[in-house]
């Protein structure tokens, strides 16, 4: 992987001293630039929500966000442009905290302004906090961050170092020292990539792979991000689990096992066939000491494909997805983009995936957090997770609720998707997944799909502008002291 030399410590945009500098990824590169291409339109930002009950002196709580920014590098990372894609980390940062009364703003308003207000990376600060008052004693917070510098998984390890600090009366405690940005910036750098480059160049299938979950269709005559959802209640969800469980594949495979088979039927093909999707990876099962608590834009998507006969069995299907999965471990630090590059896909030959499937999940603050909150008379509700817009057409996340029940949202372009659509797709998927648990181990394809049977599959628009215009994508190669940029097209 080509990276830029570090450049020195200096002084940053707007009179901020800049510490060390780290290179992009290449992941962050592509979703970087994605994000300038769309401001205003919330790409690439996730929230976090949850009920806090109890007394909160915003004080102390916006103390506490600092104390964690002053602490943590990634909250003090801002991107720099100049005079090469760099990160650039800076010697201080001020968490935005914003307080607001009971009943002076609408909340659901409230959460979408702050998605489409976005973030200007090039100053530090890729998280943020606001608090609604709630009738007294509760309140409301909402956490927003972007994809660029962080993930979920970095975000539930920031809000357990919160709450420390919290606890602390705002300043967080001294502790072991745990990796950073920096370490995990380093090692890449000692990566290899040509073990991952042979893996890929042997296992990714010839010829172009069905890649969209629906029929080509008409504009839609609509913009912007949308989302639309279906739910799996607890109890088909429990089922979901334990028939997954017999079969000895994770959720996450069955979950998969369904967009493949919607992927082939959105292509209306017939006969042995291959599809391809995108499905997310943690990036934290990598040999670097302490990793699960490294706050870091680790989260990455990689290609799955795979080939669907109508005529093979539901179980060998499932069975494929699974040992590719843990195959594609041991990779999970290479992005879509290099592998594209590895395996002729970005001058030709087909895109390998232009839809996600992202498993979620909330974890819950440890238990003596909780219990020392629970001693100030805090309870923390759990915590819903929004997901972010990508820069696919649609995504399926999916989420457990604290009942138990999993909820399934079709994230989509808009203008690629209308929403009823979206509506189609995700009920279609629900669909199948409660068909699961009442199929044999003679069940087929066919035979699962057949559920579906006389529905009409979603369709999605055509892309808009030119060829060049619309596959062009960012990339970066470093050459001594030089950068050179790129725009190489990716045939997605």
């Amino acid at each position: 992987m080509a990276r830029p030399s570090r450049p020195r410590a200096g002084r940053g945009r707007g009179g901020r001293q800049a510490g060390s500098a780290l290179p992009l990824t290449w992941w962050q590169h592509d979703l970087l630039l994605d994000s300038l291409e769309h401001r205003g339109t919330g790409r690439h930002v996730e929230q976090l929500s949850w009920r806090w009950c109890g007394p909160l002196d915003t004080e102390r709580f916006t103390a506490a966000w600092q104390s964690v920014a002053d602490r943590e590098t990634v909250l003090r990372a801002a991107v720099d442009w100049e005079p090469w894609p760099r990160v650039v980390l800076h010697d201080r940062a001020a968490v935005e905290v914003v307080r607001h009364r009971a009943g002076g703003v609408d909340w659901d308003e409230l959460v979408e302004r702050d998605r489409l207000r976005g973030f200007d990376l090039r100053g530090p600060g890729p998280l943020r906090v606001t608090l609604v008052d709630d009738p007294a004693p509760a309140a409301r917070v909402l956490l927003t961050f972007h994809h660029g510098l962080l993930d979920a998984w970095s975000v539930f390890v920031l809000l357990d170092e919160f709450y420390r600090a919290y606890l602390a009366g705002g300043a967080l405690p001294g502790g072991e020292r745990r990796p950073d940005i920096r370490d995990w910036a380093r090692w890449l750098e000692h990566q290899d990539p040509g073990p991952a480059r042979e893996f890929w160049t042997r296992t990714v299938p010839e010829g172009a792979p069905a890649v969209l979950p629906a029929a080509p269709g008409p504009d839609t005559l609509e913009s912007g991000c949308g989302r639309a959802e279906a739910r799996l209640s607890a109890q088909e969800a429990e089922r979901l689990y334990r028939w997954a469980a017999a079969q000895a594949v994770p959720e996450s495979s069955a979950l998969q096992a369904v967009w493949a088979m919607l992927l082939y039927r959105g292509a209306g093909l017939s006969g042995p066939a291959q599809v391809g999707f995108g499905v997310t990876v943690s990036g934290r099962g990598i040999a670097l000491e302490a990793v699960e608590r490294l706050p870091a834009p680790m989260r990455n998507c990689l290609p799955m494909s795979v080939q669907v006969d109508p005529a093979h069995r539901l179980g060998r299907l499932l069975t494929v997805l699974r040992d590719r999965a843990l195959d594609m471990a041991a990779y999970e630090w290479v992005s879509a983009g290099q592998i594209h590059e590895w395996t002729g896909r970005a001058t030709g030959g087909g895109p390998l995936l232009a839809s996600l499937v992202a498993v979620g999940s909330v974890p819950r603050p440890p238990r003596e957090l909780r219990a020392g909150l629970a001693d100030h008379g805090v309870r923390i509700e759990p915590l819903y997770a929004s997901g972010a817009h990508t820069a696919f057409p649609v995504a399926l996340l999916t989420q457990r609720g604290p009942d138990g029940s999993l909820t399934l949202t079709a994230a989509h372009d808009r203008s690629r998707m209308s929403g009823a659509d979206a509506v189609r797709l995700v009920g279609h998927c629900a669909r199948l997944l409660r068909e699961l648990p009442a199929t044999s181990a003679e069940t087929t394809l066919a035979q699962v799909l057949a559920v579906l049977e006389g529905d009409e599959p979603p369709r999605i628009a055509q892309r808009r502008g030119s060829a060049a215009q619309r596959a062009a994508r960012f990339r970066l190669h470093s050459i001594g002291e030089r950068s050179d940029v790129e725009w190489i097209p990716s045939g997605s």
